[in-house]
């Protein structure tokens, strides 16, 4: 029982990482209609902003804040230079935002070297507790909580404020909501930037959690976040949690117990779903 429960743990905080990730590409993908494959890039800028900021600062504070504000500064920059011109076009999308996503990590390698670099996990969330033989790792506790609230915080301005009603509005008839006097350009830039910020929070969470960051980490889990956003639905934020956990829960127990299945289990995950519910577990109203 006490390795199922760790087990467990360590999957869902797994999955809350990738959620975050995710999260920003629900916004992004299922919102806006944008196919943005430059999106591990932001990750993994947010990963190499964090561990720079918390080697400068020593406060992970900081290091979360720096990250978040380079996240929301590149996705400011590919939204207004590589978004922008190919809206509506999803062949030039993928095309441009791949090519972009090469630029961004070559660019890590220029400003920050080519070789990997050591995360630290903050001393405050270093260590774990110890409750009978169940071994619970401060810092997976906290990124679970962070993700937990992330959603809460998420899900509650896209359902129950002004700016969430207009983001939705916008996605479903962005005419009309122009016609209004609203600038739904702008809006979707906020939203881009929004969805930036996340996959820096992400990035910035899972340097300590992995131990090293390295210039590639970006299409790598870029591709798990896209396999989230397509098992938990096109723009829903309540599927892309549960497909998350469900990615994070799969991939720990079976690096365990059949580690040569650990990385075929979330194409299997997504081919499952795709074969019985081709829209994903969730709609965007979910």
């Amino acid at each position: 029982m006490e390795l199922l429960i760790n087990l467990f743990i360590n999957g869902l905080a797994t999955g809350m990482l990738i959620f975050l990730l995710a999260a920003g590409l629900t916004l992004i993908f299922g919102l806006m209609d944008v196919l943005n494959f430059a999106h591990g890039g932001l990750f993994a800028w947010g990963a190499f902003s964090g561990v720079w900021f918390y080697g400068l600062t020593s406060s992970f504070t900081i290091a979360i804040i720096g990250a978040i504000l380079t996240g929301i500064l590149l996705g400011f920059i590919t939204e207004k230079l590589i978004i922008t011109p190919v809206y509506g076009n999803h062949v030039q999308q993928i095309l441009i935002t791949l090519g972009f996503m090469i630029v961004l990590s070559e660019m890590l390698k220029v400003v920050f070297g080519p070789n990997q670099i050591a995360a630290k996990t903050p001393p405050l969330l270093a260590g774990s507790w110890e409750i009978g033989d169940v071994i619970i790792i401060k810092y997976r506790l906290f990124i679970i909580v962070v993700g937990f609230l992330v959603f809460g915080v998420f899900q509650f301005i896209l359902k129950r404020t002004k700016v969430g009603l207009i983001v939705r509005a916008g996605v479903m008839n962005k005419e009309m909501v122009q016609a209004l006097g609203i600038n739904i350009k702008r809006v979707f830039l906020y939203v881009f930037m929004a969805g930036a910020a996340l996959a820096a929070l992400s990035g910035v969470l899972m340097a300590p959690y992995s131990g090293v960051i390295y210039a590639e980490m970006g299409m790598e889990f870029a591709i798990l976040a896209f396999i989230v956003v397509v098992i938990g639905g096109m723009g829903s934020f309540p599927g892309s949690l549960l497909a998350a956990i469900l990615v994070g829960l799969a991939g720990s127990f079976m690096a365990y117990y059949v580690p040569a299945l650990s990385l075929a289990v979330n194409m299997m995950l997504m081919a499952i779903v795709l074969i019985f519910r081709p829209q994903g577990l969730f709609t965007a109203k979910g």
